[in-house]
């Protein structure tokens, strides 16, 4: 009996059961999972007793495992970073963002876990980029489709080391990841499905374009991502694990707690 997959929304998401991840999965399965993911982008399961190195295992089905580029202050294997907060406002992932877009290849994608919870809160949002690409005008879409794009470790990075987060020295990790290209849209490698790549905590600027012009058009494409009819809300607890295709969604994580939330992420190459 194959996976049951059911949809969330519209534009993005699927719950799927059926599937103990903390077991030794076919092939046959794995590649239902894959599909999955490209048809729907972000995969939720429900109800998996998973520890940390079944999370892990379960990562290496998709591709090699993608250690964190910038790994935080809050230890952990070395495949998986630590998201420990407890007042995350302004800290980062509280902004539409992708994943290590800073880097030349970031992940494919990232499978998420909540592993304590505060009592209220703590929720995560995912939108599709293809849906907010498909929503462009025609005349927006050709001008973005020819656009490049710098993503910087700066912003993200500054943030982490003053909330602690992170011990890593600012300098040397901006010579060990100085800034990269992508375009402003990426052709997926797997669907052919065209999707907005640039977010707020890491794209700068639009290559060959005035401070002026950049700043007005991504001003713009940032606040096009918000738009609720592209998005999923997921309501976590500690038998979830969210599979997301780095490609061609973001997330935000909701700053509405105050209590301590510790997530695990772990990204394949």
């Amino acid at each position: 009996m194959g996976l049951a997959i059911d949809c969330l929304t519209a534009n993005i998401g699927a719950e799927i059961s059926g599937v103990d991840l903390a077991s030794e999965l076919t092939d046959t399965t794995v590649a239902e999972i894959r599909r999955a993911l490209l048809d729907h982008q972000v995969l939720v399961f429900r109800d998996q007793s998973l520890t940390p190195e079944d999370h892990i295992r379960f990562a290496r089905r998709f591709g090699p495992i993608k250690r964190p580029p910038v790994a935080t202050a809050h230890g952990g294997p070395p495949e998986i970073n630590v998201l420990d907060q407890t007042d995350p406002r302004g800290e980062g992932a509280d902004a539409w963002h992708a994943d290590n877009t800073y880097t030349a290849e970031p992940p494919m994608g990232s499978l998420l876990r909540v592993i304590q919870l505060p009592s209220v809160g703590g929720d995560t949002a995912f939108a599709s980029m293809y849906a907010a690409y498909e929503a462009l005008s025609p005349e927006i879409q050709r001008l973005c489709d020819g656009l490049t794009a710098i993503h910087d470790v700066t912003r993200s990075l500054s943030k982490a080391i003053a909330r602690g987060h992170s011990v890593a020295n600012l300098a040397e990790l901006q010579k060990k990841l100085p800034p990269v290209e992508h375009p402003v849209v990426i052709v997926h490698p797997e669907t052919g499905r065209r999707a907005l790549f640039v977010n707020v905590n890491s794209t700068e600027r639009i290559v060959g374009w005035s401070d002026a012009e950049s700043e007005m058009l991504l001003r713009f494409l940032f606040e096009h991502t918000k738009n609720p009819e592209f998005q999923l809300r997921v309501a976590w607890d500690t038998r979830t694990l969210v599979f997301l295709d780095n490609r061609c969604t973001q997330h935000y994580a909701i700053a509405d707690y105050r209590e301590r939330r510790i997530l695990h992420r772990v990204a394949v190459e």
